[in-house]
C-alpha cells in the first residue's frame, strides 16, 4: 500500500518549472490522432476486445453538447441555444449511435462506469433522460444494483425540482456540480450567475435521494479573482461538504476558443496572484482533511479515489481520475473519445457531420490512433506516475519485457535535475514523487513523452500551473 502524503507548495520551484504541457487524459494525446484511423479500424479493435480471455468491463461516456447560455471561460465543445428542437434531433441520432455501438460489444461485458458530460446534460428534458437511459439499457448490460459508478454533470441553473429525482431514478449515483466561483463579481465577468443557495439546494436534494458522492468543480485564474475573494468561495464550499473537489487552472487561450475573447484580459489575475490563489487552495483544503489526488483534484480520505490511490490502482481517462482501470471506454456523441484495447478513436466535431455519418449507418469516427509497443510502455509509465505518484521498475519490466534503466536511460538522466530539486526520488527500485513534486506531476510525466520532442506540439498546450 502506498501511504498518502500532502503536497508541498514551493513558489520558487514552481516558477522555474512554469511550462506548457499535456494533461495526460490520454497518451499519446489527441494532438497525435490521425484521420487514417477510420470506422473500420475502430470496428476491428472493438471485435478484438471481445476476444480477450477475460474481456474488459465497459465504461460509457455520452456527450450532450447543448447549453442555454455561454460561459466565457469555456473550452468545451458546446452548442448555445434555447431552441430544444436541436436537442430533439440530436437525441434521436444519439440513440441510433447507441444501437450501432451496442452491436459491436458482447452483452456479457458489464457497464461498471457511465458518465453524461457536456455541454449541459441537464439541458435535456426529463423525458429525454428516461429515453436515453432506456436506449442504453436496451443495447448494453447496465448494473441494476446501484454498485456501478454512474455519474452526471449538473448545472444548478438549469436543473428543475424534478430533475434530481429523475437522475436518481434512472440509475445515477454520483453527481458533479459545476460552480467555478461563488463570488458575484467573478460570476458577472464570466457570464455565469449562479447563487450559492441554488447550488446548495441541488446538493442537498441529491444527498437526500441517496447519491453516493458529490463533486464540485471550481476554476482558479478567472477574471476578478484574488486570493481574498477565493478564500470566501472556499468558506462557502465548506458548508456544502463535497466528497470530491476539482479546482481547475483557467487556461486563457482566446486564439483557440472564441468565447474566451469576451473576457477582459486586464481583469485576469497576474502570475503572482494566481499562484497565491493556488497556494491558498492547497493549504486550505489540506487543512480541512482533503487529500491532493493530483491534477487539481482533491478528495476526502474515505473517497474511492483516495483509497484507490493508496492501493496504487488509481486510473486516469478522458473524464479525469477513475477507479475503473480495466474498462474499455466507449464515447458517444459529437467529439466523444473512445479507448478500446490498444486504440483511441474520436467522433466527428460538428452536428452536420454527425448526422451524415449516422444517417448512412456509420459510426461517426473522424480520427484515432493505434498504439505501438513503445506508446504502450510510455502510457503505462505516465499513468502510474500521474495517478499514484509512484513507479516500480520491476512491475514495468515484467509487464513490458524491458530493462527499465536501459530503456529509459536518457529519461532518468533528465530526471536528475528534478530529483535535485526534491521533486522526485529515484532509487534502485523505482521513482517516488515527493511532496514538492506532486503539484508538478505533469512536468515529471513530460520527461517520458517522446512526442514533446517535436517542438511545435507545445504551442497547443496550456500552462502547467
Amino acid at each position: 500500500m502506498i501511504m498518502a502524503e500532502q503536497v508541498y507548495f514551493d513558489k520558487d520551484v514552481i516558477a522555474r518549472y512554469s511550462l506548457t504541457g499535456p494533461r495526460y487524459t490520454s497518451y499519446p494525446t489527441v494532438l497525435h490522432f490521425h484521420d487514417w484511423f477510420t470506422e473500420n479500424s475502430y470496428r476491428e479493435q472493438a471485435m478484438l476486445s471481445n476476444e480477450d480471455l477475460i474481456p474488459s468491463a465497459l465504461s460509457l461516456y455520452f456527450h450532450l453538447p447543448f447549453c442555454r447560455k455561454v460561459c466565457f471561460y469555456c473550452a468545451c465543445n458546446k452548442i448555445i441555444t434555447n431552441n430544444h428542437r436541436h436537442a430533439d434531433k440530436y437525441m434521436d441520432y444519439l440513440h441510433r449511435e447507441i444501437q450501432m455501438q451496442g452491436q459491436l460489444f458482447d452483452r456479457d461485458r458489464t457497464v461498471t462506469q457511465l458518465h453524461w458530460g457536456g455541454g449541459t446534460p441537464t439541458y435535456i428534458t426529463n423525458r429525454q433522460m428516461h429515453a436515453l437511459m432506456a436506449e442504453t439499457r436496451k443495447n448494453f448490460t447496465l448494473l441494476d444494483n446501484d454498485s456501478g459508478d454512474y455519474s452526471v454533470e449538473v448545472d444548478p441553473r438549469v436543473t428543475g425540482t424534478t430533475t434530481i429525482p429523475v437522475l436518481r431514478d434512472i440509475g445515477f449515483n454520483r453527481i458533479s456540480v459545476g460552480v467555478q466561483d461563488f463570488d458575484i463579481e467573478v460570476q458577472k465577468a464570466v457570464n455565469r450567475i449562479q447563487p450559492f443557495e441554488l447550488t446548495a439546494e441541488v446538493i442537498e436534494h441529491a444527498r437526500a435521494l441517496g447519491f453516493k458522492s458529490v463533486n464540485i468543480d471550481l476554476i482558479y485564474g478567472l477574471p476578478k479573482q484574488t486570493a481574498g475573494s477565493f478564500k470566501r468561495t472556499l468558506e462557502q464550499l465548506s458548508e456544502l461538504n463535497p466528497d470530491r473537489i476539482a479546482v481547475y487552472n483557467y487556461a486563457h487561450l482566446p486564439h483557440m476558443f472564441k468565447t474566451q475573447r469576451q473576457i477582459n484580459e486586464d481583469d485576469l489575475p497576474d502570475a503572482d496572484e494566481k499562484l497565491a490563489i493556488l497556494q491558498y487552495i492547497i493549504d486550505d483544503l489540506q487543512s480541512k482533511g482533503y487529500l491532493y489526488i493530483g491534477m487539481d483534484h482533491f478528495a476526502k480520505p474515505s473517497d474511492e479515489l483516495a483509497i484507490a490511490q493508496k492501493r496504487g490502482t488509481l486510473y486516469r481517462n478522458f473524464q479525469g481520475y477513475s477507479t475503473h482501470k480495466d474498462c474499455d471506454l466507449i464515447g458517444m456523441g459529437i467529439t466523444a473519445i473512445s479507448r478500446i484495447g490498444i486504440c483511441y478513436a474520436q467522433n466527428v466535431h460538428s452536428l452536420d457531420e454527425y448526422y451524415d455519418f449516422i444517417a448512412g449507418s456509420h459510426i461517426p469516427i473522424s480520427r484515432g490512433l493505434c498504439l505501438d509497443d513503445d506508446d504502450r510502455v510510455r502510457r503505462d509509465v505516465i499513468s502510474r506516475l500521474i495517478c499514484n505518484f509512484f513507479l516500480d521498475f520491476e512491475d514495468i519490466e515484467e509487464k513490458h519485457s524491458i530493462d527499465f534503466r536501459e530503456y529509459f536511460h536518457n529519461e532518468l538522466l533528465m530526471l536528475n535535475d528534478m530529483a535535485n530539486d526534491e521533486l522526485c526520488l529515484i532509487d534502485e527500485t523505482g521513482i517516488k514523487v515527493r511532496p514538492k513534486g506532486r503539484i508538478l506531476i505533469r512536468n515529471i510525466c513530460m520527461v517520458f513523452d517522446k512526442y514533446l520532442r517535436i517542438e511545435t506540439t507545445r504551442k497547443s498546450y496550456s500552462k502547467l500551473i
